[in-house]
């Protein structure tokens, strides 16, 4: 078995790097590369400048440059090409598959964009890439790579080992074969394991699946991520409008997607507008962390006004004022909880889909049970404390009715910021938060004023 060598960065190893880079110790700095992954060499490169990272480009061997940079930060990497001239480039890229090479071309500006294309001598990886690069890097064709394997439904086993032998240097990792007919439609797949055991002679569509999952090249990334996690696939070809194959999507640059996906609305939740890194500028984290700061501060100036208007009732009665923590918080804390699910199975399409009724209905029956329970539980500590049982009343059924209506806004307005095209994943953020802080003071006084006047 393979030994698997563990990495640890450290600044006592960037130091002694730079050290070596600068002395041109070229010996230490290859043994302390070798057996190491590259995603952790594009890891160290990241805490170099960058002559420091062009030096140990150069000083690797074209393969494993091309692997360190397929890992490396996309403005880094770009920034470190440009670096280059377009034969090294190339020489680098001709050890990617095609759309690691596309994504990482559509970094670099257009003049040396063309000059790359230009000087691929393969012809058909220069077609390949060419058709590539008139999709979008959103959607199913600027996802695919176009490296496959596939068979002619009349091909024996023989035929179709000698295409696998043939193509094996191309492509990377063999999922499957994916079974064609003369105008190149897609009609199936058959395993490698079933054209292991076949019979050299017996023919592919005797032995292939007529059932496969397959997207079309308009398909927005996160379908294809819906699509390959429900059938818990490796790999996925694509097709044309005509049902033509064109390209493959594989396991790996599904997880890539997953991983920006997560990313995007983790920001989105924590109020974060823009797509930004702990290395980014400051202007960029600022441009990007002020705007929901802004509606978190309006949001605050809109509650304290609000609670102004009922001063006359606060004189009246200044415990009231110890339970607006607890309402606000209540109200929030519920509001996140059913957007964060709603939102959750709004990403999940490929679970079970419950309409927009039933969300509602759901989340209403939950928010009545933890309505009840909540309000009991704040009607007894009032009691405790000391308050009047009138009080107490008013803070326990104030926060029964906040329950109730921050789940509802909590399960609708993702639903409809899906409905209207923007990301759920604002409901679940400080919108959410403000929204219910408002709705909850409003509901807390509106219910005490007309409990204490009537």
């Amino acid at each position: 078995m393979e030994e698997i060598i563990t990495f640890e960065l450290s600044r006592d190893y960037i130091d002694k790097l730079k050290e070596a880079i600068a002395a041109q110790d070229d010996t230490f700095i290859r043994n302390s590369f070798d057996g190491i992954d590259p995603s952790d060499i594009a890891s160290v490169l990241e805490e170099l400048d960058d002559d420091e990272s062009r030096y140990i480009i150069d000083l690797l061997d074209d393969e494993s440059a091309a692997d360190i940079l397929n890992d490396t930060d996309p403005d880094m990497r770009s920034k470190l090409l440009r670096t280059f001239d377009p034969p090294r480039i190339n020489a680098f890229l001709d050890h990617l598959e095609t759309d690691d090479v596309v994504d990482i071309i559509n970094e670099l500006p257009v003049k040396l964009r063309e000059e790359i294309v230009a000087g691929i001598e393969n012809e058909e990886r220069a077609q390949y890439i060419i058709d590539l690069l008139r999709y979008e890097d959103d959607c199913a064709g600027g996802l695919m790579a176009k490296e496959l394997i596939k068979a002619n439904l009349n091909w024996n086993v023989v035929q179709c080992i000698e295409e696998i032998r043939r193509q094996a240097e191309n492509v990377e990792k063999i999922y499957s074969v994916y079974v064609v007919d003369s105008k190149n439609k897609l009609l199936g797949r058959v395993s490698l394991k079933k054209i292991i055991i076949s019979e050299d002679k017996t023919l592919v569509k005797n032995i292939y699946e007529p059932d496969v999952v397959a997207v079309e090249t308009y398909y927005d990334q996160e379908e294809v991520v819906s699509i390959m996690r429900k059938y818990d696939l490796e790999s996925v070809p694509v097709v044309n409008g005509v049902g033509k194959l064109v390209g493959r999507i594989t396991i790996d640059d599904v997880m890539d997607v997953m991983a920006e996906m997560a990313e995007e609305e983790r920001q989105l939740m924590s109020g974060i507008s823009e797509d930004v890194e702990e290395d980014d500028s400051i202007w960029m984290i600022t441009r990007a962390r002020l705007p929901w700061l802004i509606i978190g501060l309006a949001g605050g100036l809109v509650g304290a006004w609000f609670i102004g208007l009922f001063e006359t009732d606060i004189v009246m009665i200044p415990a009231m004022a110890f339970f607006i923590p607890l309402i606000t918080a209540t109200g929030g804390n519920v509001g996140i909880q059913s957007s964060a699910i709603v939102v959750q199975s709004l990403a999940d399409k490929s679970g079970l889909a419950y309409d927009n009724i039933q969300r509602v209905m759901k989340g209403l029956f939950v928010s009545l049970i933890n309505g009840l329970v909540l309000a009991a539980i704040a009607l007894s500590f009032s009691l405790v404390l000391g308050q009047t049982f009138r009080l107490g009343t008013i803070v326990a059924f104030s926060l029964f009715c906040v329950v109730i209506l921050a789940s509802i806004m909590g399960t609708i307005t993702p639903l409809i910021l899906d409905k209207i095209g923007i990301n759920p994943a604002l409901a679940a953020g400080p919108f959410i938060t403000t929204a219910n802080d408002l709705l909850g003071l409003g509901v807390y006084f509106t219910i005490a004023h007309f409990l204490y006047t009537a």
